[in-house]
Order: structure tokens, then C-alpha cells, then sequence
């Protein structure tokens, strides 16, 4: 069973499903495994709870 992770920020419901859709079907097509072995999980990160160059993206925006 493949696994696809992906952790972005917010994403919208259409966002999520064309991801899920899309990053399967070019895996799928590249392995030559079939798509419904795939499972793909979405990590939304708020900005609070990532930090770049010890510095949180919360922070950053400001």
C-alpha cells in the first residue's frame, strides 16, 4: 500500500481533492501500481506550528 503525504497550509476542499486525485493518478501512472492501492494524507500545518530559520510563519506574515 503506497503512501502519499503531503503537508501544506489551509487548503480548500476542491484544493484537497484534485491534490488526492492528481498526485495518485501521476504515481499510479509512474509505479504502474494501480491507483485505488494508493492512500494519500493531508496535513494542513497552521502557521503557528511551523517555523523557518527559527523564526514561526505566523511571525513572518506580520
Amino acid at each position: 500500500m503506497p503512501v502519499i503525504t503531503v503537508e501544506a497550509g489551509k487548503l480548500t476542499k476542491e484544493q484537497k481533492e484534485q491534490l488526492a486525485h492528481e498526485l495518485t493518478a501521476s504515481a499510479s501512472r509512474i509505479t504502474g501500481i494501480p491507483e485505488g492501492a494508493f492512500v494519500t494524507l493531508l496535513k494542513e500545518n497552521e502557521p503557528d506550528n511551523v517555523g523557518v530559520g527559527g523564526v514561526l510563519l505566523s511571525n513572518r506574515k506580520k
